[in-house]
This record gives structure tokens, sequence and C-alpha cells, in this order.
């Protein structure tokens, strides 16, 4: 059964979420991402593309780019532009496109589930792809952009998330530039984060890597590395999970991916 647990996030202050907020650092190069950031002084592409702070073409998989990403993430955390919660919490995040929105819970899935199967892939990964993302977990000790998976829908699950929803006033609600839609709420409370730990162990076989297959293998693999260089693991430290979101398949909707040969 899935092993999902409940962490200390980082996250930005509320006025500053929609500047701070980007797409994944593998949808656009060098060029696009430095446009994505113009005039946005705290963007998390400072942290995950940080080739955007050196000169024009410095080669995106050199040691200055990775040591930039860990200056940035340093200063945006002096900075106050990212603070972690004081407590483990769940959070649920929510995209909303063409007027339909889907609801995910934000949680930490297992190493071990990765390296034993219970996260199930549908895609072959690029030995390259996967070093640079590991080099720049690595280096910053961190997950800094979550993962995409998805997991047979459990009512129970969807119950506690449409309360949620319903009763508490979403932390984060902004709609980006490109049109969509992005809310988050935050889950404090002890008891619904026990039952939503036990719930996926309980009824959830599996989940499923959607989108992030590089990200999911390279935060597994890093988190792997450190258990077998510390002979004093006992599974609990951090490393032995990484950041996902999950939604249940009852909300996805398929959207086909086309290319041009």
């Amino acid at each position: 059964m899935a092993i999902v647990k409940s962490f200390r996030g980082l996250r930005p202050p509320r006025e500053i979420a929609r500047d701070l907020a980007c797409l994944p650092y593998d949808v656009m190069n060098a060029e696009e991402a430095s446009e994505m950031a113009r005039g946005k002084e705290c963007s998390l592409l400072h942290i995950t593309r940080a080739e955007i702070d050196l000169p024009a073409g410095t080669d995106t998989h050199s040691d200055e780019v990775y040591k930039k990403s860990v200056e940035n993430f340093a200063l945006w955390r002096k900075k106050g532009w990212l603070m972690q919660d004081d407590q483990p919490c769940f959070y649920i995040y929510a995209q909303t496109m063409a007027g339909r929105t889907q609801y995910g819970i934000v949680g930490c899935a297992s190493v071990d589930d990765y390296l034993e199967g219970v996260i199930k892939k549908h895609e072959l990964t690029r030995p390259d792809k996967e070093q640079d993302r590991m080099v720049h977990i690595r280096t910053n000790n961190a997950n800094i952009e979550p993962v995409f998976f998805t997991y047979p829908a459990v009512n129970e699950l969807d119950a506690i998330v449409k309360k949620i929803i319903r009763k508490q006033k979403p932390e984060y609600d902004f709609i980006a530039e490109d049109g969509f839609g992005h809310h988050f709420w935050v889950i404090r409370d002890p008891e619904t984060i026990k039952r939503i730990e036990q719930l996926f162990i309980d009824k959830v076989p599996f989940t499923y890597v959607a989108d992030g297959h590089h990200r999911t293998a390279a935060a597994a693999l890093v988190g792997k590395e450190k258990r077998e260089s510390n002979p004093e693991n006992t599974g609990t430290e951090e490393y032995n999970y990484f950041l996902a979101v999950h939604f249940p398949d009852n909300q996805l909707r398929i959207i086909d991916y086309n290319r041009t040969i």
C-alpha cells in the first residue's frame, strides 16, 4: 500500500505567491525562463533555472548554475520569500483550466515505494536529465518542485478534501498569466493528517507518475544515496521521502500530447 506523509513545507507569503509561482523547470529553455522571470524578483525560476542569473550562454549543467541555485535558495529563505511551516502538514493544491478544477493532496511519497514498484511509471528516463535534477536536489538538499502523481480515488479522501475546501479559506488563490487558476489550502489538524496517511496505506495499492518521471527518479535516487551513506538510517529521515501532489483518478482529464516529426 502507498505511503504518503505530511511534512513541513517551505512556502511564500500570500502577497508574493503569484510572482513566486512558475512553470516546471523542463518546459522552457533558458531564454524563455529568463523572459518569464522578468520583473519577478522572487520567481522560483531563479532557483529551478538559476542560469537566468548568469551570463547568456552559460552551460545549464555547469557547477556555476547549481551553485547559483543554492545561493538563491538561501537568499529566498533569508528574505522571507520561503518560510517553513512550524509543524508537519498536508496541503491541498487545486488547478483550474477552462472552468474545470481538480484537487490534489500534497504530501511526501516514499523512496521505498519508488524502488519497490508501488509507484508505477509509464516512461523511460534519460540519464542526462536524471543526473541534472539529482545534482540540483543534492546541492540544494531540497525538493524545489513537486511531481504529479495520480491514484485510484478513495471516497473518504475525496470527502476530506471536499470538507476542507468548503469550510476553509484558501491560503493562496490566484490566476496565473496563462489563465490557469491556482488554489491552495493547508491541513494542520493532527487527526485529519493521521487519517489521510492511514487511508493511503489502507486503500491505495499503487500510485502512478502522471508527470515528472525524471524528477521522481532523481529524488528517489538521491534519497537512496543519502540512506546508503548513513549507517544509522532508520527510515524516518526526510530524505526517505520526496515531494508529490496526488490527484485522484476520478478528477483527471487526459489531454493528448502531440509531436511533429
